[in-house]
């Protein structure tokens, strides 16, 4: 009986564990309309990739981000541009805040919903 109940309680650890994110991660729904996938890049799990999912740019990865809890520093790529920014992200609720700087006076915003 004791094995049957750590087994359960052990079960239940990694589950949770498994579950719990980083408020990231997700769908988000850019200013133009489209979807935007925030996951962990790679393997290694070393930082977080945005890549656009549905539209003219599908497929293609628009941003590269170190961070955790919320807020996040790194790069965004404008792919009608090409031109990519240094940036950053704060995530608070359902809302991700975007800010990208060039040399760091010029500066713009956005906020995308989670989807």
């Amino acid at each position: 009986m004791k094995r049957v109940i750590f087994a359960a309680a052990a079960l239940g650890a990694s589950a949770a564990i498994a579950y719990a994110q980083d408020p990231i991660v997700g769908n988000w729904k850019t200013e133009l309309g489209d979807t935007a996938a925030i996951a962990s890049c790679g393997s290694g799990g070393s930082g977080y990739c945005i890549t656009l999912k549905p539209g003219k740019h599908a497929g293609r990865q628009i941003g590269n981000f170190n961070g955790k809890d919320g807020s996040y520093e790194g790069k965004i790529t404008d792919p009608d541009a090409n031109k990519t920014y240094d940036g950053s992200l704060t995530v608070s609720g359902n809302a991700l805040k975007m800010r990208g700087c060039v040399l760091k006076v010029v500066c713009e915003s956005q906020t995308w919903p989670r989807l």
